[in-house]
């Protein structure tokens, strides 16, 4: 069997939390929030533009759906200005939103949903997006298998392979954010692996 590329669902672009090329990014960070609680209002733009495409990515690929990624990205920052004076700063700026977004997520796929019949006036039209070529339809099937795979782990196993491989965040992030041991986090990433071969493989037969 082939190595799970967890990554693969969709390509990962340069994390806009990542060292911008300053000496001293948390330093930079630390300077961008205190401009924000003292109601800079540029600041906050700038804030937004650093971290928005790391997080619209991350979002994409916990739902599979970039317009549906867009109103969730837009959640998460409504819900980010809303808890910012809670922010202690012991985390980086995107580690703490990608919490956020993921918790946002949670939310989304958890709530009621309302369900239509197709015979109704006001019925929604159903798009047809099926790609022209079978290879891009594979891939996509693939990616939307691995997806699904994803999303049956146990929650904590599932936070901790989508924080590292879909938003990108370093394993001791991880570990700070779920306050156990950088082992313990690679333990929780082998054992997602294997339950991911297993779910894939249960899933082709």
């Amino acid at each position: 069997m082939r190595p799970i590329d967890v990554a693969k669902v969709a390509p990962f672009p340069a994390a806009a939390a990542e060292n911008n090329g300053t000496a001293d990014p948390w330093q930079e960070e630390r300077r961008l929030i205190a401009a924000i609680h003292g109601g800079d209002r540029s600041a906050a733009e700038e804030m937004v533009d650093r971290t928005y495409a790391a997080v619209f990515a991350s979002l994409c690929r916990l739902c599979g759906d970039s317009d549906l990624a867009a109103d969730l990205t837009q959640e998460t920052y409504q819900k980010a200005w809303a808890a910012l004076p809670r922010f202690d700063g012991r985390s980086q700026l995107f580690t703490w939103l990608y919490r956020i977004a993921y918790t946002t997520f949670l939310n989304h796929i958890r709530r009621p949903r309302r369900t239509a019949s197709l015979d109704e006036d006001d019925a929604p039209e159903i798009r047809d997006e099926a790609p022209a070529a079978d290879d891009v339809v594979e891939s996509r099937e693939e990616a939307e298998r691995l997806r699904g795979a994803v999303l049956e782990l146990p929650d904590e196993l599932r936070f901790t392979v989508t924080a590292h491989f879909w938003g990108g965040l370093a394993v001791k992030e991880i570990a700070a954010i779920e306050k156990i041991t950088t082992v313990g986090i690679r333990k929780r990433l082998h054992k997602a692996f294997s339950m991911l071969e297993a779910i894939l493989d249960e899933a082709k037969q």
